[in-house]
């Protein structure tokens, strides 16, 4: 089953993306977007998810600026209108956002008890924030812009992270 849930927090309410799977009680993973909001690709990761035994929760983590943001990765226009927003985000509103959606998903009677954060990109680093200042299940991060600006709140994390981060090139140290 698919379909939207509001997630009711102190600042406010916003949507959220969920994919249920066939058997439930189930655990859960909260989904967490990129800079071209909860759009296709990442509904399709909640789907996924599902379809793997997961209820799935994406949500939307721009709606104090634009709610609904559903952009596309291959248009040039909807990438400019990405960053704007990304650039403006109010990271530590949003890693609060993310709380009181694990907070929600932890509610609902199907959700076994056990949820996991897991973040591409902008949600990467809000996946690491969440981790280190609220605590959850388990974490995974794929690229997290900016996420070494936090690495002095580490020692707020206390779950299993896994953390995908992309090569730099040239940069890198060869280790072989």
């Amino acid at each position: 089953m698919k379909g939207q849930i509001t997630i009711d927090g102190p600042d406010g309410a916003f949507g959220a993306y969920l994919a249920r799977p066939e058997a439930l009680p189930a655990p859960a993973v909260v989904v967490l977007q990129e800079l071209f909001g909860v759009n296709a690709d990442i509904r399709k990761h909640c789907d996924e998810l599902a379809e793997q035994g997961f209820i799935a929760v994406a949500p939307d983590l721009f709606w104090r600026q634009e709610p609904g943001v559903d952009l596309s990765v291959t248009s040039e226009p909807d990438w400019q209108h990405g960053l704007r927003l990304y650039q403006v985000y109010d990271r530590d509103a949003g890693a609060r956002d993310v709380k009181d959606t694990v907070e929600t998903v932890a509610k609902m009677p199907e959700c076994a008890g056990k949820i996991a954060v897991l973040g591409y990109c902008l949600g990467g680093l809000m996946t690491f924030l969440t981790a280190v200042r609220y605590g959850v299940d388990a974490a995974v991060a794929y690229h997290g812009g900016d996420t070494e600006k936090y690495l002095g709140e580490v020692d707020g994390l206390h779950a299993p992270l896994l953390m995908h981060l992309a090569g730099g090139g040239e940069d890198h140290e060869d280790i072989s």
